[in-house]
């Protein structure tokens, strides 16, 4: 066990890292194009501020929370989400006293949630969001949808469906709650296990159970309930849509798992051999920043999975290729050319060249070796000819080419060479 990580959890290991910098340099570019700006969040947050934020009746509080007290015997808990730590944070640095919106976004973010491990769900596990608080207007919406979707195409996950509708707000969802707990009263006993107990704490959650969907077919959907605000909001958001060309399927059974949603929910799915997933999903949370103690803010955002990012782009063959370790190896004999070649190395990194030298004493022919393992672009040799000489011998490993450059030459020569090549 000392040796093995925690179930739900995996390394992301030196060989890989790599993906996850690709996904986070996507996301990082397409953010800061429209003005959003990073935040970081503690790890933990004091446990009532998800069950005030995220809802008492959600399953990630009842079942899913990885909750304890610290020695102070105060209740923390390990973030099960993003949204919530943002708005505490909103709130406690007084962001709604700065100009409106805010705009915020967060990359691997980690969170926990302790649940069954399976394909793309772990339970620690990460997420790249977005957060916006103070701007009402359903063009916001769209521009955050907008945005997903750039990030998704941007890690080379294409052929996305996006699925939208409005759960309404508190006022016009009590209206429709009691439609529904109606129409499931004569129902419950059909029901599986998890949507009983869901039948009086939420029942809105019925509607996302993928065991009882075929017997809830003809279930009442909030869209005919909503009020005059919560359907013009609705609409408009159909238009921007519609103008950014982003094309839509209204799905009423989207109701998302979490208690501070209001109007506009969304999910963007993609199709895998193993059927849908969902990469992105969001929404409003107009009363969540009042629920929390600070004023009344609307506020909007998304989470996508960066596990889940990885293992599409797996499957679809569109992994980011590993970029090379080195752009330059230096291979020396002898104590006084490693000497040399120590100062080479340092050299070609000032100059932004990737460089190293070999640090576990082989012979000059495993140096070799080793370069071309790491995929260097050039090796630079210094042994007993060079320093009498006062040159670097270098080799193009592309080409096969050999050359001898003046030792004082040799880091500005490369720098020159790396960055022709990377103009043509």
């Amino acid at each position: 066990m000392l040796t093995q990580a925690p179930k739900g959890t995996q390394d992301v290991l030196p060989s890989s890292s790599y993906r996850w910098q690709s996904i986070e340099a996507v996301m990082r570019r397409v953010c800061a194009m429209a003005g959003y700006r990073e935040i970081r969040t503690p790890m933990f947050e004091h446990t009532e501020l998800f069950q005030r934020g995220v809802g008492d009746s959600t399953d990630v509080v009842q079942k899913e929370m990885y909750t304890f007290n610290d020695k102070g015997n105060r209740s923390i808990t390990l973030k099960p989400e993003g949204t919530a730590g943002a708005a505490r944070a909103f709130i406690e640095a007084h962001l709604f006293a700065d100009p409106l919106p805010c705009k915020m976004y967060y990359v691997s973010c980690p969170a926990f949630r302790y649940e069954k491990p399976q394909s793309g769900r772990l339970r620690q596990f990460h997420q790249n969001g977005i957060e916006v608080f103070g701007a009402a207007d359903a063009s916001v919406d769209a521009e955050i949808i907008a945005l997903a979707m750039d990030v998704l195409r941007g890690c080379g996950i294409g052929d996305l469906r996006l699925a939208i509708n409005s759960i309404g707000c508190p006022h016009c969802r009590a209206l429709y709650l009691e439609k529904l707990r109606a129409y499931l009263q004569p129902k419950i006993g059909g029901l599986c296990e998890t949507c009983r107990e869901r039948f009086e704490r939420n029942p809105l959650r019925i509607l996302d159970c993928k065991i009882d969907a075929p017997a809830l077919t003809d279930a009442p959907a909030m869209l005919d309930s909503l009020c005059d605000d919560c359907r013009g909001h609705f609409e408009k958001l159909k238009g921007y849509l519609d103008a950014l060309g982003i094309s839509y399927e209204i799905d009423p059974r989207i109701v998302r798992g979490l208690d501070y949603y209001t109007k506009t929910v969304f999910e963007i799915i993609t199709d895998t051999e193993n059927g849908p997933l969902t990469v992105c999903g969001g929404g409003r949370y107009d009363g969540l920043v009042e629920e929390l103690g600070g004023p009344a803010t609307c506020g909007i955002g998304f989470g996508m999975g960066v596990e889940r990012m990885i293992m599409v782009q797996d499957a679809r063959g569109v992994a980011p290729k590993a970029p090379a370790l080195y752009d330059a190896f230096v291979c020396t004999m002898g104590d006084e050319a490693r000497l040399e070649g120590m100062k080479l190395v340092r050299e070609l990194r000032e100059a932004g060249v990737k460089a190293d030298l070999d640090h576990a004493a082989r012979s000059l022919k495993a140096q070799f070796k080793y370069a071309g393992k790491m995929d260097a672009k050039f090796v630079l040799t210094l042994a007993g000819n060079e320093l009498e000489k006062g040159v670097v011998r270098v080799k193009d490993m592309d080409a096969g080419t050999e050359c001898e450059i003046a030792r004082a030459d040799a880091a500005s020569y490369i720098k020159n060479v790396i960055k022709d090549g990377a103009a043509q």
